[in-house]
C-alpha cells in the first residue's frame, strides 16, 4: 500500500487534495498534518512515497525545509503545493530539492497530472516552469516580452523579498530564516540594488507588476 503525507494547514485544502489522491490511488494510506514540526516527526517515524507540502505552514516557510525532509527520507518525492507564485518560487524550491511545484489555484486536471507523475517516480514541471527554464538557458529572448527582473534574485533573496513585502521586520526575518541580522540587511540591500528600487513600496509595486 502506498503512503502519502499531506502537510497543509488549511483543512479545506487538505480535504480536497486527499480526495483527489484517494480517487487516483486505489490502495493508499494518507496521513495529514497542519504544521512542519509534526511533518518532520512523522517523516522520522514512518516511510512515505510522497509528501505534498505547503511551504507556508507553521514552522516552515523557507528553502531549508527541503534539506530537513531529505535528511529523514532521502528518496521521498516532494510535491510543493503552494499559494506562492511559481514564477518567483518554483525553480528555487526545485533546486533546493523538491520534485515538483504546483500552485493551489491550478485546475484539478493539472493537480491529478502532478500527483500521478510524482507517484510514477518522475519530476513534475508545470508548463510555466518549463518555459521559465527555457528562457534561462536560451541565449535569445523575445523582444516583445520584457525580461522579468525578479528572476535575477537568488533563492534566499526571493525569500527575504517575500517577507519584506509582507511587512516583516529585518529582525523577524532573521529569526524566521535563522540568519544574522546583518546578513538579512545585506540581502535587502542586494535586492534593492538588483531591482533598482529604494524602498519597500517600490518593491511591492515591482513584485505586483512582474508576478501577474
Amino acid at each position: 500500500m502506498k503512503s502519502v503525507l499531506v502537510a497543509e494547514d488549511h483543512a479545506i485544502v487538505r480535504l480536497g487534495i486527499t480526495a483527489i489522491i484517494r480517487d487516483l490511488i486505489s490502495q493508499v494510506n494518507i496521513v495529514e498534518t497542519d504544521n512542519f514540526d509534526s511533518a518532520i516527526q512523522l517523516l522520522s517515524e514512518h516511510p512515505f512515497e510522497l509528501l505534498v507540502l505547503d511551504i507556508n505552514i507553521p514552522g516552515g516557510n523557507n528553502l531549508q525545509m527541503m534539506s530537513a525532509v531529505r535528511l529523514r527520507q532521502p528518496d521521498i518525492r516532494i510535491l510543493i503545493f503552494s499559494g506562492y507564485d511559481e514564477q518567483l518560487f518554483g525553480i528555487n524550491y526545485l533546486q533546493a530539492g523538491a520534485d515538483g511545484y504546483l500552485v493551489k489555484h491550478a485546475p484539478e486536471e493539472e493537480i491529478r497530472k502532478a500527483i500521478t507523475t510524482m507517484m510514477n517516480n518522475e519530476k513534475y514541471l508545470s508548463e510555466g516552469i518549463k518555459e521559465q527554464l527555457v528562457q534561462r538557458i536560451s541565449p535569445h529572448r523575445s523582444f516583445s516580452t520584457p525580461a522579468n527582473p525578479l528572476l535575477v534574485l537568488s533563492g534566499r533573496e526571493t525569500e527575504v523579498m517575500h517577507l519584506l513585502i509582507k511587512g516583516t521586520s529585518v529582525l523577524h526575518i532573521a529569526q524566521t530564516l535563522s540568519l544574522q541580522i546583518t546578513t538579512v540587511s545585506t540581502y535587502k540591500s542586494r535586492i534593492f540594488e538588483k531591482l533598482e528600487i529604494s524602498n519597500i513600496i517600490e518593491l511591492a509595486e515591482k513584485v505586483k507588476l512582474y508576478s501577474n
